[in-house]
């Protein structure tokens, strides 16, 4: 499975030019000699090269990947390299993901690249936030939990990545656009074009799901219930409402916010038989799974990613990836673009590397990516697109 996954890995290795770039300036530079960098991540190929281009920069590193979206043949080859070591499989429990986690904490990493905050929060629980000297957080949802959850609580610096209009724009919208179009498309195999969608959700992740599934010919209403991203819904020529109003309406429904329990079973019980649903946010608790499952007559597999859940009135609703990341916890899982993640993962870089040299210069607790690195990173993907033109 290694030797498999290193043709994988080679060939989007040499479509990620941002990162191959600031490799060659690590490996010169080795800012991260001496340091352990502890990673909870996607393991996917393309975050192969992210922890290949680390540990050129003399980084050791031990990491897991996220819950239900590890591949395994990405583990298998980042074990064969040196000073690399990843824990968890695809198939883990959520416990098994919970000592992946506790595993990756028990190595003493002093730098924490993080995805949810699974690890900062293990670090507070464990009273050992004083063996570590900054970090970085990739998304929303980790965010979410540094300032509340967690706030006052890491007296370290942790740079925010999703922080980054850059990545918001680049990434979450349209990354996470068409990665969530594509995969739906993938593992349904059902048509787009006039089927009834409803996005729940208009921040950067949402806007990209909605205007995609809108490009391809989707009829699409949003769902959100800050004011303000419901007005630029609304401007941006999509029907707008509560999920009650469009319960009845729609085919597919796709949770996009990072925060738990806004698709509650008492909508699901209302939709129409057959209507679809998943999730494109980072923890699978956007959809109340549990009381669906609870309260379903039966449930059959109609795939690895597809599941019919009968309900009690005789209905049924089709439920994609068991509420996980369907983009990346789906059948044959691609992500987000290569172009995407080149970017996504330089801001990673660039921040962990101002974390080592200057983490003087930042303060403790969540922070955006500084503004000087944003600037940098997009004046070279301006040269890479002018370039290629």
């Amino acid at each position: 499975m290694a030797a498999q996954d290193n043709s994988r890995v080679a060939w989007i290795r040499s479509r990620m030019a941002l990162l191959a770039d600031v490799r060659q300036e690590l490996e010169r530079t080795r800012p991260f000699a001496g340091h352990r960098i502890g990673m909870s991540l996607h393991v996917e190929p393309k975050t192969a090269v992210l922890v290949e281009t680390l540990a050129a920069g003399g980084a050791e590193l031990i990491g897991t990947g996220n819950f239900g979206s590890t591949q395994d043949d990405v583990v298998d080859y980042l074990n064969s390299l040196p000073g690399i070591t990843i824990h968890g499989r695809r198939d883990d429990t959520l416990a098994q993901h919970e000592a992946n986690i506790a595993a990756v904490l028990d190595g003493a990493p002093d730098i924490i690249l993080d995805n949810g905050a699974d690890l900062v929060a293990g670090l507070v629980a464990r009273g050992t936030t004083g063996t570590v000297i900054g970090g970085t957080e990739e998304t929303t949802s980790g965010g979410d939990r540094l300032r509340t959850e967690l706030a006052g609580a890491v007296p370290f610096p942790v740079i925010v990545i999703n922080d980054s209009l850059l990545k918001a724009i680049g990434e979450n919208k349209h990354a996470v656009g068409q990665s969530a179009v594509e995969s739906f498309m993938r593992i349904t195999n059902a048509m787009v074009p006039g089927r009834r969608f409803v996005v729940f959700g208009y921040g950067w992740c949402g806007r990209g799901v909605a205007h995609y599934l809108r490009a391809l010919g989707g009829k699409v209403a949003v769902v959100d219930t800050d004011e303000l991203k419901a007005f630029e819904a609304a401007l941006d020529g999509f029907r707008v409402g509560s999920a009650t109003d469009f319960a009845h309406w729609g085919d597919v429904f796709i949770t996009a916010t990072g925060r738990p329990g806004v698709l509650p079973y008492e909508i699901i019980e209302q939709m129409h038989a057959g209507a679809i649903i998943g999730n494109v946010g980072h923890f699978p608790w956007e959809i109340d799974v549990e009381t669906l499952r609870a309260r379903a007559t039966s449930t059959t597999s109609l795939g690895s990613a597809v599941d019919r859940i009968d309900l009690p009135h005789g209905g049924h609703v089709i439920l994609l990836a068991n509420g996980r990341m369907f983009n990346l916890a789906g059948s044959e899982p691609k992500g987000n673009s290569i172009e995407s993640m080149d970017l996504g993962f330089l801001l990673q870089t660039l921040s962990l590397v101002r974390v080592v040299t200057d983490r003087s210069a930042l303060s403790a607790g969540p922070q955006p990516v500084p503004d000087d690195i944003d600037r940098t990173i997009a004046r070279r993907i301006l040269a890479v697109l002018d370039s290629s033109s």
